[in-house]
């Protein structure tokens, strides 16, 4: 079983950059699709982006496209999700999950491993 944790959050205005870091140990980071996901307070968790195995693949929200970067250095079972231009909507907690299989990683549901969250807060 892979474990997760994240870090990296805080305080930052508005236009502002950020980066989050999602560390693993267990087993094999690299046979996983990594993914990050955001839950805002009376929200329903929401897809961010995920970025397959191999890190040749990644898929975005598109409320994030353009702004956010997914990232992954299986050498080092590190991902990262880099942000620019943050706004105050991307203020939430932030997740990230393995998932066993690259089908579906919009999806929650397909993940079967989460870190706890670092909360990322967006004044305006």
């Amino acid at each position: 079983q892979v474990v997760l944790a994240e870090s990296g959050g805080g305080l930052v205005q508005a236009g502002a950059s950020l980066s989050l870091f999602c560390a693993s140990s267990g087993e094999t980071f690299s046979r996983y699709t990594m993914g990050w996901f955001r839950q805002a307070p009376g929200k329903e968790r929401e897809f961010v982006a995920a970025v397959s195995w191999g890190g040749g693949s990644t898929a975005y929200a598109e409320s994030v496209k353009g702004r956010f970067i997914i990232s992954r250095d299986n050498s080092a079972n590190t991902g990262a999700l880099q942000m620019k231009s943050l706004k105050p909507e991307d203020t939430a907690v932030y997740y990230c999950a393995a998932a066993r299989y690259e089908a579906n990683v919009t999806l929650a549901g397909a993940y079967h491993t989460w870190g706890q969250g670092t909360q990322v807060t967006v004044s305006s």
